[in-house]
């Protein structure tokens, strides 16, 4: 009996302690499951939001509507840091969290900047953050890296796209060469323009007139003339792709998709050497035609020298 009693006990306790341990087994599998679950809802939360990767502190914005004074509307660090929270910029900068891009929306307005007739929302590089005199050369080297694309565009009375600028390098005098020549600003030629034409990336620069001009001859800005252009071989359409422009003394280098390249090294490169520059990207769109826009996207944009 007292044998039976003991083989009984064993058998309640072996018992117990399996049921317990499915039990454990079970509350692992639920509590692991459960685990999984969450991460794929976190995972799908955060798949919802996604932000551009672009530092905007070395940065300002010119929008196409005018400030209190009646001039194109600007954004400069730090306040361009909140541009999402600024009213006036909302319409025409502002980001794309379902594609993690910040979109540029440019159409014919009355916010017109110096020396053109058409209107942007683009950005400006500032080496200083808020101080537009602090610039570089070529022979400081520069780099600039975009990864963006053409989100929407109107079409002119012939069916064709409108063209924008979405890159650009933009001479500048400095001040003692400005009152060199009696000039009104400090504006200067920009020495390169990428657009997107028609589906396609197109560039143009600037030549000497007369390659025998003086160096103070050369920072009038009549002294230099378009080049006919070059078109990258590809064709970009509204598909994401990356630009890439290298620039170091007498020479610029512009590349599409790390596969087509444009080199520029002259003596055009070389005279240009005597001005300063700065890096602008977005969307300077290239029409007055009514209700015509475009949209350009910008996924990465980043700079060095």
């Amino acid at each position: 009996m007292k044998i039976f009693r003991k083989e009984l006990l064993v058998f309640i306790i072996t018992i117990f302690l399996s049921v317990n341990a499915a039990c454990q087994t079970k509350k692992s599998s639920v509590t692991e499951s459960e685990s999984k679950i969450e991460k794929k809802k976190k995972k799908k939360r955060k798949g919802k939001v996604r932000l551009p990767d672009i530092d905007l502190s070395h940065w300002k914005v010119t929008l196409p509507v005018t400030n209190e004074k009646g001039k194109p509307y600007e954004i400069e660090p730090p306040e361009i840091l909140d541009f999402a929270k600024n009213e006036k910029a909302k319409p025409y900068m502002y980001i794309d969290s379902t594609k993690g891009a910040i979109v540029f929306h440019a159409m014919p307005t009355e916010s017109k900047t110096a020396n053109t007739k058409y209107t942007r929302s683009e950005l400006r590089e500032q080496m200083e953050p808020g101080n537009n005199n602090v610039n570089w050369t070529f022979a400081d080297g520069a780099y600039m890296k975009g990864k963006l694309a053409m989100d929407q565009t109107t079409k002119d009375s012939e069916g064709k796209y409108h063209r924008t600028i979405i890159m650009q390098i933009h001479g500048r005098l400095t001040n003692e060469q400005r009152d060199l020549i009696g000039a009104k600003d400090n504006n200067a030629p920009p020495i390169l323009k990428i657009y997107w034409d028609k589906g396609k990336v197109r560039i143009k620069t600037k030549e000497l007139k007369d390659l025998n001009a003086s160096d103070e001859e050369i920072l009038h800005e009549d002294a230099w003339g378009n080049d006919e252009g070059f078109n990258f071989e590809q064709e970009v359409g509204f598909k994401k792709f990356t630009l890439e422009v290298k620039v170091s003394e007498g020479k610029m280098v512009i590349i599409l998709n790390k596969s087509e390249y444009k080199v520029y090294e002259n003596i055009h490169m070389r005279r240009w050497g005597i001005f300063e520059n700065y890096f602008k990207a977005g969307n300077y769109f290239q029409s007055r035609d009514e209700g015509a826009f475009s949209k350009v996207r910008y996924y990465e944009l980043e700079v060095s020298h």
